[in-house]
């Protein structure tokens, strides 16, 4: 206890934690050797004689995929499929000194982008062997502390975080633990973490420079929430350094920040669109709020892109489909996750590989710019 009456969770206490469950899957180990080193050896020797390799080279491909190559591991698995054999996570840990578990923190699983993130994360780490512990913190750095407290008392291997907004105790508790991590989402190179994603500075200053060079001149911004979100201040960043490179000015009132809902996008729309000198283009911070300030300005009688030109960032599967489709950012989430997965199963084998991985964006220009009315 500290001296607060509540728990303390030093570096020493959750080493403690983190061997404690190893102790445990040791014990257990132990006390299923018996009945179990039987079948386990008979069925990997049953697996080995089907795929014509040895049992060394069955148990490299079961606890280090990446150690054997793509043929030879395609050959093992058909046959551990045709056997109908089950490995024995247990003995496994024991002989890896490895959960193969990950942990991932993300701030909500309301946003889309997030859980197609999760999805490709979780396909390709099943895809080695390895399984995915999944928590939100809700944008709040103190939850997130919390939860990476969890992960890591339960033997976690490493840790995929959003962004790189996070509490200093944080930091302090993964170096102390020696727990691997990736800040997924951002790039940033001139920062000592790995990290993979998109420069979203550089990505917002495009979307802003596209309605520019259309002839805009009024531009309004709807952003996420600034708080605890290093990509919405960066995307922020990039809106205003557009601006501010051609000489436009954004009056206070021109930028709103609102959650990722339709709804708080939408009563930033309503806001925006009943100005007296109102923008006639609105950059927004991702396509779930550009949404919504779509369907408000129709609901408002603005016809898009005549009245208005809205600009999205993400390129979700609908923003294609809508009417008018819309002008967005494409960013592919399904490969950042995944490459943030693969540097920490890479590290974990000791393999060297890109601490700082930049993920390339596009502008795909649909029906929802198109230049101002002339006065």
């Amino acid at each position: 206890m500290s001296s607060n009456g509540q728990t303390g969770y030093s570096a020493a206490n959750l080493q403690g934690y983190r061997c404690h469950a190893v102790c445990l899957i040791e014990c257990n180990v132990t006390l299923m050797r018996l009945t179990n080193a039987k079948s386990v050896k008979q069925g990997i020797r049953a697996v080995a004689a089907r795929a014509g390799v040895s049992t060394a080279s069955v148990s490299r491909a079961l606890n280090n995929p990446d150690a054997v190559s793509p043929s030879l591991r395609a050959r093992i698995e058909q046959a551990i499929d045709a056997l109908g054999y089950i490995p024995h996570a247990p003995a496994r840990i024991l002989s890896s000194r490895r959960s193969r578990t990950l942990g991932a923190i993300v701030p909500t699983i309301d946003n889309t982008m997030f859980a197609r993130g999760i999805a490709s994360l979780q396909q390709y780490l099943s895809s080695v062997g390895y399984m995915l512990f999944l928590t939100t913190s809700g944008y709040d750095l103190d939850v997130e502390l919390q939860q990476a407290r969890n992960l890591i008392s339960r033997g976690v291997d490493g840790l995929v975080l959003r962004g790189d907004c996070h509490h200093e105790g944080l930091r302090k508790l993964l170096a102390d633990n020696a727990v691997p991590f990736i800040n997924v989402g951002i790039y940033q190179p001139d920062r000592p973490h790995p990290c993979v994603g998109t420069n979203n500075e550089a990505a917002a200053h495009r979307a802003a420079a596209h309605v520019i060079e259309l002839g805009h001149r009024r531009i309004g911004i709807v952003s996420a929430l600034q708080r605890n979100n290093d990509r919405a201040s960066a995307r922020v960043a990039g809106f205003r350094r557009a601006l501010t490179e051609n000489g436009l000015e954004l009056p206070p009132q021109w930028h709103v920040e609102v959650p990722y809902t339709l709804d708080d996008a939408r009563e930033a729309a309503r806001y925006l669109l009943s100005l007296k000198d109102r923008p006639t283009a609105v950059v927004c911070g991702n396509d779930v709020i550009a949404y919504g300030v779509l369907l408000e300005a129709e609901r408002d009688g603005f016809s898009v892109p005549r009245d208005l030109s809205v600009v999205g960032f993400d390129d979700l599967d609908w923003s294609r489909h809508l009417r008018p489709s819309l002008t967005t950012i494409h960013v592919p989430t399904g490969e950042t996750w995944q490459r943030a997965g693969e540097y920490l199963v890479r590290s974990l084998a000791g393999e060297q590989t890109i601490m700082h991985r930049e993920i390339d964006f596009s502008l795909v220009v649909r029906e929802s710019t198109a230049p101002p009315l002339k006065s």
